[in-house]
């Protein structure tokens, strides 16, 4: 298949973010250092991580070591829930973890105690106005959730990242996120989708790729963000090796059916 670009899908305030990344979960001492500088190597120009993941530094370690510019890169990191009171010491410690004077994306994790705590979201907004982090968001948060955050504040989240996979597809929360200009990311692209789906493999065979990569191609073609996670340089070269061909709409239609 012959590499192409990954497309990026710009964020409020004009951030753009490439649509597939490198997800960083479980991937902690040599094994985060060496998947993100893998990665790297390969092409990638977008790494999550988050502070609960206790591999900022193997992260902004293997940034630095990349030689790539910092500002080639785009990295999300998240403020853990159980310390969401204390938001400004928190980014403070992952940019001292990572190396960095800025994230690309600070994401709230998931709602403190279950609630939007728009609170919680003004130190994120602070922080964003300090420059300590390009572009803010919240992970798990339902569209209610973020509709109290802008209520609160004036400042709607970027970004929403969710559970995603053709399993989970659902054309209401598309929606909903569409209506409020708020970017959808998707994490565990592959761990509830039926990978051996006759509808799959048949756009596997189609297009001579695989099943994973077909559910990537999926995402990136319904404008989803993505960051599939591995260790192994085999399976993160795969990942990325999806910009060379496109899904039409009728196969993204079928992709879309599993959902529900």
């Amino acid at each position: 298949m012959t590499s192409a670009p990954i497309p990026t899908v710009t964020l409020r305030p004009g951030v753009d973010i490439p649509l597939l990344g490198l997800g960083t979960w479980q991937a902690t001492g040599t094994d985060g250092y060496d998947s993100v500088r893998a990665a790297l190597d390969l092409g990638y120009r977008h790494v999550d991580t988050a502070r609960a993941y206790g591999n900022e530094d193997q992260v902004g370690r293997a940034v630095a070591d990349s030689g790539i510019d910092r500002s080639e890169v785009f990295v999300t990191t998240k403020l853990p829930p159980e310390e969401a009171g204390d938001a400004p010491r928190i980014i403070d410690e992952s940019l001292e973890r990572l190396g960095f004077d800025y994230v690309d994306l600070w994401l709230v994790h998931w709602p403190p105690n279950k609630q939007a705590r728009p609170d919680v979201w003004a130190d994120v907004v602070a922080a964003q106005e300090a420059g300590k982090a390009r572009a803010i968001g919240v992970s798990n948060y339902s569209p209610a959730q973020i509709d109290e955050l802008t209520a609160a504040t004036g400042v709607t989240p970027s970004i929403n990242q969710i559970p995603w996979s053709p399993s989970d597809f659902d054309a209401d929360p598309v929606a909903a996120h569409r209506e409020r200009d708020v970017v959808l990311e998707g994490y565990s692209p592959f761990k509830r989708t039926n990978l051996e789906d006759p509808v799959l493999t048949a756009i596997a065979d189609a297009h001579g790729v695989t099943t994973s990569q077909v559910v990537l191609r999926w995402h990136l073609d319904t404008g989803v963000v993505v960051i599939p996670k591995s260790v192994h340089p085999d399976r993160i070269a795969a990942n990325l090796d999806v910009a060379g061909f496109a899904l039409d709409a009728d196969e993204v239609e079928r992709i879309s059916g599993l959902g529900g």
